[in-house]
């Protein structure tokens, strides 16, 4: 039992209780504290302390901004700032990003939510925030110049909206675009619906990533920024394979993962062991009666896409870009194709014009995942990464999806690798091999049954583009 207060202690409590009051209230006239976040791991999903209850997303190799309530308002502030980014082990990039991190962290709200945003400068020049996607008012869309005057150096600006529509979206500047968004200026924005949505189904595992791409020389540490094709690090969420994190859930699961592509250039995401349905586009949820099963969906520039799948198939499955070079690390794209060039007798020549010259790809590239070779400081390896059983030869846009039966509700931490069960995975023939059957051709060569000799081939070179 309380005892009951005398009257000063009740007078001096009231006072106490007015005062921290009117600290509280002058609290929120002033910016929300911004919050900084430098680490490159996945964190666990935010759960909302205030404001409306949704089911959180995780960030691939991110996080989501926290926010606080101001009489009704959910308030945010993003820094946009220069950054430092370890994309793979050992390999760092100076990067703009926004508190702390490329990307900026991942914004998370409800339909419906009164939202907003200060955003400070601290770039050595003028910026401003596109919401990509939103329905909000003009003045609110972030195009400098067109929409608003650009946020100077040193300076705040607020961004006030409702998020009016549940989706998945994006965010990144309306200034200087082309070095901006070249040195990984960008975000997610996640509106989860407020209510049952006939098109967005609950899920146990909602992850997303944003696709971005770097063109940074062996040995140094800044993005080439005039760059339109010759991309050579190819990420997700500013990581690079081996420093993308595996994707772990639960046997059973209800999985969903939002892919962002705000690089120059169409990304297929392709999933092994399963298939997925879209459910969902920057334009919102899709109709169910649109959809239909897939393993690879094409993200073009600009684009998003969220897919859906059921994750019963154990095992430690990949999980890619299907553009092959996508899933390299840098590369000389000049360097010319040695496949069958016979080096026999040539080596020692080229050794005693230039010792360090080693003799690589006339058997293919294969031999680049083992080769153990002094690289310039700070660059990432072309084909890296240990498997369970050697290594795995990739780079860039590639991850693992880890499905296990024991990985607990909730539960993102790794699992390990995948224990296959016994008699499960693809061995050596051991058995006789017979001689394969081929057809002689009537001047003894071998070809195809029934294939006459081919014609001359005539080629005629255009004088010009005339016709085109």
């Amino acid at each position: 039992m309380n005892p009951i207060p005398s009257r000063r202690n009740f007078f001096a409590g009231a006072l106490a209780s007015v005062a921290g009051v009117a600290v509280a209230r002058s609290a929120l006239a002033g910016l929300p504290e911004p919050v900084i976040q430098t680490s490159t791991d996945t964190a666990p999903p935010l759960l909302p302390g205030t404001g409306r209850p949704y089911n959180p997303v995780v960030t691939l190799n991110g996080w989501t901004l926290p926010w606080r309530m101001n009489n009704g308002v959910k308030e945010f502030h993003l820094v946009a700032e220069p950054v430092v980014r370890e994309v793979a082990p050992g390999f760092k990039v100076n990067m703009w990003g926004y508190n702390g991190q490329s990307p900026g962290p991942t914004i998370e709200v409800v339909e419906g939510d009164r939202v907003r945003i200060f955003v400070s400068n601290k770039l050595p020049e003028h910026t401003t925030i596109h919401w990509h996607g939103q329905r909000l008012p003009n003045g609110m869309d972030g195009v400098g110049g067109l929409t608003q005057r650009a946020i100077p150096v040193g300076k705040t600006f607020v961004y006030e909206f409702e998020a009016r529509r549940p989706g998945t979206f994006m965010y990144h500047p309306h200034a200087d675009e082309m070095v901006q968004m070249a040195m990984g200026m960008f975000g997610f924005w996640v509106t989860h619906p407020r209510n049952r949505h006939p098109h967005i189904s609950e899920v146990e595992r909602d992850f997303c990533f944003l696709l971005n791409a770097f063109d940074v020389e062996p040995g140094s540490r800044t993005p080439k920024v005039n760059t339109m094709t010759d991309f050579n690090i190819w990420c997700w969420n500013s990581r690079a394979f081996p420093g993308i994190d595996s994707l772990n859930v639960r046997l059973g699961d209800k999985v969903r993962i939002r892919v962002g592509n705000l690089t120059m250039t169409n990304h297929p995401i392709h999933l092994h062991g399963h298939e997925f349905t879209v459910t969902g586009t920057d334009g919102g949820p899709t109709p169910p009666a649109s959809r239909w099963p897939e393993v690879t969906t094409d993200v073009a520039v600009g684009q998003m896409r969220q897919v859906e799948f059921v994750a019963d198939e154990p095992g430690d499955w990949a999980f890619h870009c299907h553009k092959s070079h996508h899933t390299m690390g840098p590369m000389g794209h000049a360097v010319p194709t040695m496949v069958g060039v016979d080096h026999r007798g040539l080596l020692g020549k080229l050794q005693q014009a230039a010792p360090d010259y080693m003799l690589m790809g006339e058997r293919g590239m294969a031999d680049m995942g083992e080769m153990e070779m002094p690289l310039p400081d700070n660059t990432s390896p072309m084909m890296t990464g240990a498997g369970p059983f050697g290594s795995l030869e990739m780079g860039g846009m590639f991850s693992v999806l880890k499905v296990r039966q024991e990985q607990k509700p909730g539960d993102y931490s790794d699992p390990g690798w995948f224990r296959h069960p016994e008699g499960s995975m693809a061995r050596e023939y051991s058995g006789q091999m017979a001689e394969p059957v081929r057809h002689q051709s009537g001047d003894g060569q071998a070809a195809p049954s029934g294939r006459e000799a081919a014609a001359p081939l005539q080629v005629r070179k255009p004088g010009s583009h005339a016709g085109h």
